[in-house]
């Protein structure tokens, strides 16, 4: 599926078949959450505890374990467990590349933005 996507940067965009949009519409429907968002920021550093996490995204303990059973699920993050402890981590690289494009993105688009009121 990746490898389609490749193609965009040719100039002409790849056949899609319908089951492949519904996978790319599935994984950007997990990241479009602002609480999943501020955990894997958080974890950008690095595994970190649930309660790190509940802490560090100001979130409630069930609402953070909620939002990181669906990460897990979309193979985003993993978990392991060390007695009563829960850490997780980042297992898919391309998020970190897919949020440094988005954020680009968006700080170039304001750049513009602010320097249209400068003139």
């Amino acid at each position: 599926m990746s490898n389609e996507f490749c193609a965009i940067s040719s100039g002409r965009p790849p056949p899609l078949t319908d089951a492949t949009i519904e996978l790319v519409a599935g994984r950007f429907a997990v990241l479009a959450e602002p609480m999943r968002l501020r955990l894997i920021h958080a974890l950008f550093g690095g595994e970190k505890s649930v309660s790190a996490l509940v802490e560090e995204s100001e979130g409630t303990q069930t609402n953070v374990s909620r939002h990181l059973q669906t990460l897990m699920h979309a193979n985003m993050i993993a978990r392991r467990k060390e007695g009563h402890q829960v850490f997780y981590r980042i297992t898919d690289p391309s998020i970190a590349h897919l949020c440094e494009l988005v954020c680009g993105s968006l700080k170039q688009q304001l750049t513009h933005q602010a320097e249209a009121f400068e003139s």
